[in-house]
């Protein structure tokens, strides 16, 4: 072994670094006995800044005074609303409810909505048109799925949320990048909101838009928006900024004004990556369907949360799987629309019909079938007595597997009690906040520059100067140690599935059911089998964390230049010579953004692990939304954005660092 590399003046300063950290953390309660100082371990409370009442009067006053002078800020909130309302009052009519006229006893239904069979056919017909039959029978087989087991009602609530959100997420995004590509300033301006809006867990803006848009479905949508949005304006700008140049070039030429350019030149070239952010906000926004139940959504989520809080294993994991097809139909067809080349030019003399033959078919389809609805029930309706149902499956197995494995799960669950979890949280919660802020900026300012170091040491100020910093460092120390173990199994596991292509598909399978199930899903089992308490919150925490790992594992091993490992072959590698030497340290860039991504979903998972008994700034946020504190959750959220913030800093530096020293800079 090479022990100079372990006495280089770098390695010495993050030795020393981590010596002085260990020291006061486990000397400080000592400190803090032999000096009578609380301050040590306690930010005193007479400094604390009273940000929350500030806040929570800044709403009060919003609320109740603010005006523009013809109406005041709650009318425009609510006309908002009202405009929001409209079209999701007709999607949903369309999907779940049908359209009526009246109120209450004396509504009547006009038209019913669309046959699960209709659905079933336009499903069926997205996925041929995007791809092929293949694609078409796998979205076919999935809304089918929904039918058969007794899940239709439920999903299409959620699917009308889905179609209202989806276009509202992708339209205000791509015009937001297309404006921050016009104008770099809007793009300088708009990135730390949008670091906010991805980081801020979203529980700590569900009260504020309460009290803005009501309790409701639209109130559910705006926060579904908020949360899915962000990433449609990076990738939007990103699509845009990448268009290459003589595809510009031959716009200028063709005497394009800058609207044109922009419509029929820019958009369009950069179409396929435009989808992918499309995929994003669709996979997010069914995401969302849980935590928007909470605030009146319905659907899906409310099934899921409801099953949560009776602890009904069955009812929770069959609503959970119900989610979890959905987002695969929706993924597959989104993905396929990516990569779809576009179709060749009709000729002129065709009407539309000719011209456009499935969207023909379709219509007609469903004018047959809402007609033979009216006369055979069960083609309007799927037959409640044609209805399966998985739940006692669910129920028996996860009983068989507590009782027959419950002294192997304790003894597993007091292993790492004892000799991971509760050390390592005793190290974070010892740390004075004084010295953690020091430390912080110190360790950020190593890797990414001073700015960066003032950066992390104000973030850190900000969460001890609002009285967090013991919840804050249960939070690190939950994420740390669930990073530590998500990337442990992911990384091996992306290594593999990058190295051989049949254990790419398995895997990828694998990852693609964790990464579509619902956050709230993994909850279920994961008490069931373990209880509450910091290592159930750990287990789900890894369940959820694990997806990114291991794709950007996968990615950084099969994007290796083969003459690289020929190279080390001709070298007189071995295997692990090869591992070790050549492809880790190449694919090492696409290792540290997937930690990246593994730290930021282990933090939005902590918040929802709230709901299991962590005491941390997830518990906080929690709190606030069950006394509709607006002022305690936007801070603990602002807290948790922080730590998120620093965490992709030093990460993404360290990566820019890879690629520097790899030539890729």
């Amino acid at each position: 072994m090479n022990w100079r590399r372990f006495t280089t003046p770098h390695a010495l300063f993050w030795w020393g670094l981590l010596a002085v950290t260990w020291i006061l953390s486990s000397t400080s309660f000592q400190l803090y006995k032999a000096l009578d100082a609380r301050w040590i371990i306690r930010f005193p409370k007479a400094w604390q800044m009273p940000l929350e009442t500030w806040i929570s009067d800044a709403m009060r006053w919003l609320l109740e005074d603010a005006t523009f002078g013809i109406f005041t800020f709650r009318e425009l909130t609510r006309f908002i609303s009202a405009i929001i309302e409209v079209p999701y009052d007709v999607a949903r009519a369309a999907l779940a409810d049908g359209f009526v006229q009246g109120l209450g006893s004396n509504a009547v239904e006009i038209a019913p909505p669309l046959s699960w069979i209709a659905v079933i056919v336009i499903m069926v017909v997205l996925g041929r048109v995007a791809k092929d039959w293949g694609l078409a029978w796998l979205v076919g087989a999935c809304f089918l799925y929904l039918a058969v087991f007794g899940q239709w009602d439920s999903a299409m609530v959620t699917l009308a949320s889905v179609v209202i959100a989806v276009p509202i997420g992708v339209v205000g995004g791509l015009a937001l990048g297309i404006l921050s590509f016009r104008v770099p300033w809007v793009e300088r301006a708009l990135r730390p909101f949008l670091d906010l809006m991805q980081t801020v867990p979203v529980f700590a803006y569900l009260v504020p838009i309460l009290f803005l848009f009501g309790f409701g479905p639209v109130a559910a949508l705006v926060a579904t928006v908020i949360y899915a949005m962000p990433p449609m304006v990076r990738v939007s700008t990103v699509a845009l900024q990448t268009v290459p140049a003589e595809v510009v070039e031959a716009g200028k030429m063709a005497g394009c004004t800058k609207r044109q350019m922009m419509w029929k030149v820019l958009v369009p070239s950069a179409a396929p990556t435009l989808m992918v952010g499309v995929n994003q906000v669709i996979m997010l926004t069914l995401n969302m369907v849980i935590i928007a139940s909470m605030i009146g959504a319905g659907g899906l989520g409310f099934d899921v949360l409801s099953a949560l809080r009776r602890l009904d294993i069955g009812g929770g994991i069959e609503a959970g799987l119900a989610i979890v097809v959905m987002a695969i139909a929706l993924d597959r067809v989104s993905q396929a629309f990516s990569t779809r080349l576009p179709a060749p030019v009709q000729g002129r003399d065709l009407n539309y019909l000719q011209r456009h033959p499935w969207f023909a078919t379709v219509f007609a389809v469903v004018v047959l079938i809402y007609v033979a609805g009216l006369f055979v029930p069960a083609v309007q309706d799927y037959p409640e007595t044609a209805t399966l149902t998985t739940s006692a499956f669910w129920e028996d197995a996860m009983r068989y597997v507590n009782v027959t494995f419950f002294d192997t799960f304790e003894a597993i669950k007091d292993v790492f009690l004892t000799y991971l979890l509760l050390p390592v949280k005793r190290f974070f919660t010892g740390i004075p906040w004084a010295w953690g802020i020091v430390a912080a900026g110190l360790a950020a300012g190593k890797v990414g520059g001073w700015k960066l170091g003032v950066m992390a040491a104000l973030m850190t100020a900000f969460i001890a100067a609002n009285g967090l910093w013991n919840k804050a460092m249960i939070t690190i120390y939950l994420c740390g140690v669930s990073v530590l173990i998500a990337y442990a199994i992911g990384v091996p596991l992306g290594i593999w599935a990058g190295a051989n292509a049949r254990a790419h598909r398995w895997v990828g399978a694998f990852i693609d059911t964790l990464q579509t199930l619902p956050s709230f899903v993994y909850l279920i089992p994961v008490v069931m089998l373990f209880r509450v308490g910091d290592f159930s919150a750990m287990i789900a925490v890894v369940l959820y964390a694990l997806a990114p790992a291991v794709r950007y594992a996968a990615h950084g091993i099969r994007s290796i230049e083969p003459q690289m490992i020929e190279a080390g072959l001709v070298s007189g590698c071995t295997k692990r010579q090869l591992l070790w030497r050549v492809k880790l340290p190449l694919a090492a860039p696409s290792l540290l953004l997937g930690l990246n991504q593994t730290i930021m979903l282990a933090l939005s998972m902590l918040v929802i692990t709230a709901l299991v008994g962590t005491r941390d700034l997830g518990q906080e946020v929690y709190i606030a939304l069950t006394k509709a504190n607006t002022g305690q959750g936007i801070v603990a959220g602002l807290s948790v954005a922080f730590i998120a913030i620093i965490a992709d800093r030093i990460v993404s530096a360290m990566a820019r660092h890879s690629k520097e020293r790899l030539g890729l800079a």
